[in-house]
């Protein structure tokens, strides 16, 4: 029986791979390395698939190496770690892994804005350090009652959706922005839809977004468009942190403008170099006090959507390897006319 040599740089688990290996059975031959291992570069040439996470940079000089690659599978939803044209011009297919974790961001959406509407994290900080001083609801600011509030959500695809049907469980009115949907599908899920982004923004005191990453929405939610949301309001980003310009969320909290914000994703991560917001929580000033909530990129994950993205990443490249069969591509809008992966 054929085995498909396969290859992964940047691996985010220490017990060896033990689903992918159940996965790949004798089709594959799986070498995993943590990104601070160094692969041997006589060994590029070697690999028919290549399951990357989200440090490795797979550009036109790291494809080059790789003579046999047919697929590269992203490990997680966002692939811009990932050049797709260059791969598409070597006859490589990208695909990503969409069908995990949609249950887990959605509900960690909904968790952060139950955290802090209805005040979770500080009182329990307060009863913490002196249970019978603080054993009161007046020493916090108010929580916010959920039923009858507008949502407004950027972007509408599994988590948005996923998002509004639990929002609208809650008795919220759901809004939505998402120029690529199709039109009458928020009339399926029973939401409203508006044209442009100032007009959600407009219309909602809460503010959540769940698009991708791309060149068109990078830095798309700034300063400018948080001072259209009704003063007051509330941010979430559970989705990809360039999405999200830092230094307007940073201004808009300071001049009380916007009261309060959650944010699970990053630029970069860890964040390096500190945003200025994150320096004045570390600071614990005394303005941003129980207005932020941080998360370190975790609204994807629990025990049971970790195990569906090991074992589903590892199947896209089996299917393709062994049965020809190709899901989730995302790079073939860039194949020339008449030519095909490999």
């Amino acid at each position: 029986m054929s085995s498909f040599r396969v290859l992964s740089p940047d691996i985010q688990y220490t017990d060896g791979g033990i689903p992918e290996r159940e996965v790949a059975a004798n089709h594959l031959d799986l070498d995993l390395f943590r990104w601070e291992e160094e692969v041997p570069a006589e060994e590029f040439s070697e690999y028919f698939g290549l399951l990357v996470w989200h440090i490795a940079t797979i550009d036109a000089n790291y494809m080059d190496q790789l003579k046999s690659c047919r697929i590269i599978v992203r490990c997680g939803v966002g692939f811009d770690n990932v050049d797709l044209k260059a791969a598409a011009e070597r006859g490589i297919a990208v695909c990503n892994t969409p069908d995990y974790g949609t249950s887990e961001v959605a509900d960690h959406t909904i968790g952060m804005i139950l955290s802090l509407e209805r005040q979770f994290v500080s009182y329990h900080n307060l009863v913490n350090s002196d249970p019978f001083k603080n054993f009161s609801h007046l020493k916090v600011p108010p929580g916010r009652r959920l039923r009858g509030r507008s949502i407004g959500l950027l972007g509408m695809g599994r988590i948005g959706t996923a998002t509004a049907l639990r929002a609208k469980a809650f008795g919220m009115r759901v809004v939505i922005y998402d120029p690529y949907l199709p039109r009458g599908q928020e009339i399926a899920v029973g939401v409203e839809r508006v044209e442009s982004l100032e007009e959600l923004c407009s219309q909602v005191s809460i503010l959540s977004i769940h698009t991708p990453l791309t060149d068109e929405t990078q830095g798309i939610i700034n300063e400018k468009l948080l001072r259209l949301l009704p003063k007051d309001s509330i941010l979430i980003n559970t989705a990809r942190g360039p999405i999200l310009d830092l230094d307007g969320v940073y201004n808009v909290l300071k001049d009380g403008y916007l009261r309060a914000a959650a944010i699970d994703v990053f630029p970069t991560e860890p964040p390096d170099p500190m945003p200025k917001l994150l320096q004045a929580l570390q600071n614990n000033e005394t303005w941003l006090q129980q207005r932020l909530l941080v998360t370190p990129h975790t609204a994807w994950y629990s025990v049971d959507s970790a195990l569906d993205l090991r074992r589903k990443s590892v199947e896209t490249v089996l299917l393709y390897l062994k049965d020809d069969k190709l899901r989730n591509c995302v790079n073939a809008h860039f194949l020339r006319p008449g030519q095909s992966f490999r």
